[in-house]
C-alpha cells in the first residue's frame, strides 16, 4: 500500500528521539484518523515553537525573547550559577522550584569567556555543576574549574548516588560506588 503522505508522517515521527516505528505508526494513525483537531493543534504549536523559540543570549537556555525570564529575574541573582550541559536540563531543575540562582549552558569548550562574563555579571560566588555523571563530565568540570581558578569562586557539583525507591541490584556500579564514597552521617 503506497500512502506517501502517511509514510512521510511516520518517517518524520521516527526522527524524534525514542520514537520507534511502532510508536510512529500509532501516532500517525491517531493524528490522521482519530483526532484531526489535536493533529492540527499540534502542527500549529510546532510551527509557533519553531518560529519563536530561540536560545537566550546570556545563558543559552530556551527563550521566546533575546533574554530569558530567568536571566531577567533580579531575585535570581543570589550568587549561585548552575552550569549545565543542555538547555533542556533547565526545565528539569526548574520543575521542583528549589534552585533560585541563574543558569549557564556549557555545551561547547569555546564558551569559557561567555561563562566568565556571566559570572561577573551575576556576581556569582558559587558555581554548581549539574552534569550527567560520567568520567567525561568530571574531566569537563576539572577543565572549567582550571579556567576559572582566578575568580575566587566556590565550586560544587550535584550529588550522586542511589535514587529513591530503586533496589540496589538495579543501580549501576559507578553510582553505587559514589553513594558509598560520599555517604553522609545520620
Amino acid at each position: 500500500m503506497k500512502l506517501q503522505k502517511f509514510n512521510r508522517l511516520v518517517e518524520a515521527l521516527m526522527s524524534l528521539p525514542t520514537v520507534g516505528k511502532k510508536s510512529a505508526l500509532r501516532f500517525a494513525y491517531y493524528l490522521t484518523l482519530s483526532d484531526t483537531f489535536s493533529a492540527m493543534r499540534l502542527a500549529h504549536a510546532i510551527e509557533d515553537a519553531v518560529q519563536y523559540i530561540r536560545r537566550c543570549e546570556k545563558c543559552g537556555g530556551v527563550s521566546e525573547h533575546e533574554i530569558c525570564e530567568i536571566c531577567l529575574d533580579e531575585v535570581r541573582n543570589n550568587g549561585q550559577l548552575c552550569v549545565i550541559e543542555n538547555a533542556k536540563d533547565i526545565f528539569t531543575l526548574e520543575e521542583n522550584g528549589l534552585f533560585l540562582g541563574r543558569y549557564f549552558v556549557f555545551d561547547d569548550l569555546e564558551k569559557i569567556e561567555k561563562l566568565k562574563n556571566i559570572i561577573h555579571e551575576a556576581e556569582a560566588k558559587e558555581v554548581i555543576f549539574a552534569f550527567t555523571p560520567s568520567l567525561a563530565s568530571d574531566a569537563m568540570i576539572l577543565f572549567i574549574e582550571d579556567k576559572l581558578k582566578d575568580l575566587s569562586l566556590s565550586f560544587t557539583k550535584i550529588a550522586q548516588g542511589v535514587p529513591t525507591g530503586v533496589q540496589l541490584e538495579n543501580v549501576d556500579m559507578l553510582s553505587l560506588a559514589k553513594a558509598l564514597k560520599d555517604r553522609i552521617k545520620i
